[in-house]
């Protein structure tokens, strides 16, 4: 991890080993790193297993699923639109086939580099949207199945489970889906700039 000797310890695999809603709020204000570059999480979805049609889990376990069935705290990651590269945390017990989406963040390290090679977009755009924050970390397919949980090529770190104040929080209906679009499975940080979705308000200047 490339976030020094005083930064948070990453989460153990028993933080993720619960409810995927009772993991994915906790997730907001924790950082996650790979490489040279960190992102704050401003915003997550939570996808359930054979119980949400909107799961790429609710068939079974396809090769493309299968990390998803456990165990928990394992980086699913997968190619949207065939463009796009897009980062999961499994949660919950193993077989229950959950995982959090992790929708935007902040830079907070390596914005130099990350500003040079998109010079064009503002700094709360950078990782705004699940694309542009798998982009930005430069995660891929061959990251699937790799532990977030330290000392390997990705790592999920926070102060602590709940890192920001649950009155920050705000939770409302999935976005970019059509099946089962209506549950109230995302979850996101009150005025931030970097929130994708709807919801997201200003920050009030100063």
């Amino acid at each position: 991890m490339g976030c020094g000797l005083n930064a948070p310890a990453p989460y153990p695999a028993e933080f993720y080993d619960r409810p995927v809603l009772a993991v994915a709020p906790e997730l907001l204000g924790a950082t996650v790193w790979h490489g040279p570059v960190a992102v704050r999480i401003t915003e997550v979805e939570a996808y359930g297993g054979l119980d949400d049609p909107a799961s790429h889990a609710f068939r079974g376990a396809t090769p493309r699923a299968a990390v998803m069935f456990g165990p928990p705290g394992r980086a699913y990651v997968y190619l949207s639109y065939g463009v796009h590269w897009c980062l999961n945390i499994v949660c919950g017990p193993v077989d229950q086939a959950a995982a959090v989406l992790v929708r935007s963040g902040e830079v907070t390290t390596g914005i130099a580099a990350v500003r040079a090679r998109w010079p064009h977009l503002a700094d709360r755009d950078l990782a705004r949207g699940p694309g542009r924050l798998g982009r930005v970390l430069g995660v891929g397919g061959e990251l699937t199945g790799t532990a977030v949980t330290g000392g390997g090529a990705l790592d999920v770190a926070g102060p602590s489970p709940v890192s920001e104040p649950r009155s920050a929080i705000r939770r409302g209906p999935r976005v970019g889906i059509n099946a089962a679009a209506d549950r109230p499975w995302r979850f996101w940080l009150d005025g931030e700039p970097t929130v994708s979705g709807p919801g997201r308000r200003r920050r009030p200047p100063g």
